[in-house]
């Protein structure tokens, strides 16, 4: 399964409008209100928070792969988000952040969750990938660009 077949237009946001690392969790969750995969958007929200309670998911350079698992979804769902302001997100490497991609899991789905969780972080190490995310001005162009580096991932 790739990132690029999950993550659809419906589901990105080019500029945050929240500044605080818990807005902008809800924003992001907020986005998959009256989605069908989803039995209980609150539910979903508390996975998420839950875990960032644990240690930020502020990984570094820049990114943030905020995440959670829940038997609150029937699938696994995802969404990307940036912000050309600076967020505190208490990132390991003390630095604020730009780029965002939500994960959340099915509770018993947890090597497919692993597995993704695991090829975002890969793919947000490249500084190109990175700033080629930065530059975009689309939904269209930011799924673009995770098809087209997930292609070449899976090409090696």
């Amino acid at each position: 399964m790739k990132l690029s077949d999950l993550l659809t237009q419906k589901f990105i946001i080019n500029e945050l409008s929240s500044e605080n690392k818990s807005d902008i969790i809800d924003e992001l969750v907020d986005l998959f209100k009256n989605d069908e995969r989803i039995i209980d958007l609150e539910k979903v929200r508390a996975s998420v928070h839950s875990r960032e309670k644990i240690m930020s998911t502020g990984v570094g350079k820049n990114f943030a792969i905020p995440h959670g698992k829940t038997d609150a979804v029937n699938d696994i769902i995802c969404a990307f988000a940036k912000s050309s302001k600076p967020i505190n997100f208490e990132s390991l490497d003390g630095q604020p952040v730009h780029l965002l991609f939500l994960l959340i899991g099915k509770d018993n789905l947890v090597s497919l969750h692993i597995k993704l969780l695991s090829r975002i972080s890969r793919m947000m190490t490249k500084d190109h990938f990175r700033e080629k995310l930065m530059k975009a001005t689309s939904s269209e162009e930011i799924i673009q660009i995770f098809r087209e580096e997930e292609n070449s991932y899976f090409e090696l």
